[in-house]
């Protein structure tokens, strides 16, 4: 068994009061798989300086000198988000999901079967 000792003692991070936090199913459901770096420097920096409700109000001028991203990165990187549930977004509004498992349907929270998934075929 290995033995884990923290490197610098005085250091050892603590959950602050505020919200900012990183879900730890990011990794371990898999959704960071299906994020491009600029997916993930998004989110991360949205998590940071989300409120308690996930909010925040950054632009996007703010957004792209924060992350050295261009109008084209971003607005693929935010896409890419939405389409993987991670983010919603309505200008000027992010606002941070709670992360659902993956390959359930977020309608009923159930599995979705083969035949849901090819239509209700027999």
């Amino acid at each position: 068994m290995i033995v884990k000792s923290p490197i610098q003692k005085q250091r050892i991070r603590k959950v602050p009061k505020s919200f900012s936090w990183v879900d730890h199913r990011l990794v371990r459901d898999r959704h960071i798989e299906n994020c491009s770096h600029s997916q993930a420097a998004l989110y991360l920096f949205l998590v940071c300086v989300a409120d308690n409700q996930g909010l925040s109000f950054y632009g996007d001028p703010a957004l792209m000198a924060k992350l050295s991203m261009d109008q084209t990165t971003l607005d693929q990187a935010r896409s890419g988000l939405v389409k993987n549930s991670l983010i919603a977004w309505q200008r000027p509004i992010y606002q941070v999901l709670s992360l659902e498992p993956l390959g359930r349907d977020k309608r009923a929270g159930s599995l979705i079967s083969l035949r849901d998934i090819l239509g209700g075929a027999r």
